[in-house]
């Protein structure tokens, strides 16, 4: 009797045993399962976190996009612009050159009877043709030596000759090249006055200067 008594407890014990492990066993397997379904769910969560993200870039783009043809208009304005004030400032200064040689041509220089030498009211015009001939490098001239009727033909060549090249070398003498000057004498064969008193004829001995093109 004693000893079914054990067993049947024994029995009773082995079954609790069994029924607890069970429980345990479900329980993990549970456990396990939660935390394998888990992680999907956050990256499900992320995925839909970087969407906005990506929507604002494309839209940032879009605009980059639509603002290129206005830039690429911005600058062919500007650039005209600019064309356009450096091609005034190079009509202004053609103006500006232009008036100076009509200047420098409009000058002559005049001379003592049967003289050559440079008399000091004309030492500023020549100055003054200098400059014009320094700030225009391209420009070359020519000084015409004149006379009036007075004297031979031959004496008034030498004359006129002499007072071409007496203001050639004052030119040369403030730094223009003496290649730029040429020099010829008319003597007496182009007076701009026909008087035959002195009047005429000291409009007659003169230097008359031609601007050339280089």
């Amino acid at each position: 009797m004693k000893r079914n008594l054990v067993i049947a407890t024994f029995v009773v014990f082995a079954c609790s045993s069994v029924l607890l492990l069970c429980s345990c066993a479900k329980k993990q397997v549970v456990g396990e399962e939660k935390e394998i379904t888990a992680p999907p769910k956050k990256v499900v969560v992320k995925v839909e976190e970087e969407k906005p993200a990506a929507v604002e870039v494309a839209k940032e783009v879009k605009k980059e996009e639509l603002k290129e043809p206005e830039k690429v208009e911005e600058a062919t304005v500007e650039k005209l612009k600019e064309l356009e004030i450096v091609k005034r400032k190079e009509v202004e200064e053609k103006v500006w050159e232009d008036r100076r040689g009509i200047r420098c041509e409009a000058e002559p220089i005049y001379f003592d009877f049967d003289k050559s030498f440079i008399r000091p009211e004309y030492r500023p015009v020549l100055t003054g043709k200098a400059e014009f001939l320094k700030d225009s490098p391209n420009v070359h001239i020519r000084i015409e030596g004149n006379c009036d009727e007075r004297g031979t033909n031959e004496y008034n060549l030498a004359l006129g000759e002499r007072r071409a090249e007496s203001a050639k070398k004052f030119l040369i003498s403030l730094g223009i090249s003496p290649d730029r000057i040429e020099t010829i004498s008319y003597g007496e064969e182009r007076p701009l006055a026909a008087g035959h008193n002195e009047d005429s004829w000291a409009q007659n001995r003169r230097n008359d200067f031609v601007i050339m093109k280089e």
